[in-house]
């Protein structure tokens, strides 16, 4: 299948948005450790409809304007990795869950770490929101681009919040 991509700058460095022909597939950041998320061959699109309409509503989401994302998005995982990207969907806005938190809502209260690892593969950073969840006593822990950009995401929740 095809993948396109473009750039675009934002507070928390340069991002990569990648699309298929139906729905983003990742958002990857500056530092990306190249292991994390598995791409097949992408192709630069700077019209892609899909990455355009992600670009604007990021744009819209750094500026205060947006808290809630309405892009298709295709996750590759196993069905494991699924649950826990799914229940990243339903953290709300300006809010966090914990690691356990997180577990428990995907009916495995005793896969706490395997949620970690979950998270730490999410694809979709910022629109599946990764950077919501947080360690136990709410400290930042664990995060793809880094602590500083999670501290980032989630005082710009906290300044705009709905």
């Amino acid at each position: 299948m095809q993948l396109s991509y473009l750039y675009m700058s934002s507070p928390v460095g340069q991002l990569k948005l990648v699309a298929n022909e139906q729905a983003l597939v990742a958002i990857l950041w500056d530092n990306e450790n190249p292991k994390r998320v598995c791409l097949a061959e992408l192709t630069e699109d700077l019209n892609h409809p899909i990455l355009v309409k992600t670009k604007m509503q990021l744009i819209e989401y750094f500026s205060g304007q947006r808290s809630v994302f309405d892009i298709p998005l295709d996750f590759e995982g196993t069905d494991f990795q699924k649950k826990v990207w799914a229940a990243l969907l339903t953290i709300p806005y300006g809010e966090t869950r914990s690691y356990k938190y997180i577990a428990q809502y995907i009916g495995n209260e005793k896969a706490v770490r395997a949620v970690g690892a979950a998270n730490g593969k999410n694809p979709i950073s910022i629109i599946a929101p990764c950077h919501r969840v947080i360690g136990a006593g709410g400290a930042l822990v664990g995060f793809a681009g880094g602590l500083d950009k999670k501290e980032i995401l989630l005082k710009l929740e906290q300044q705009y919040n709905f």
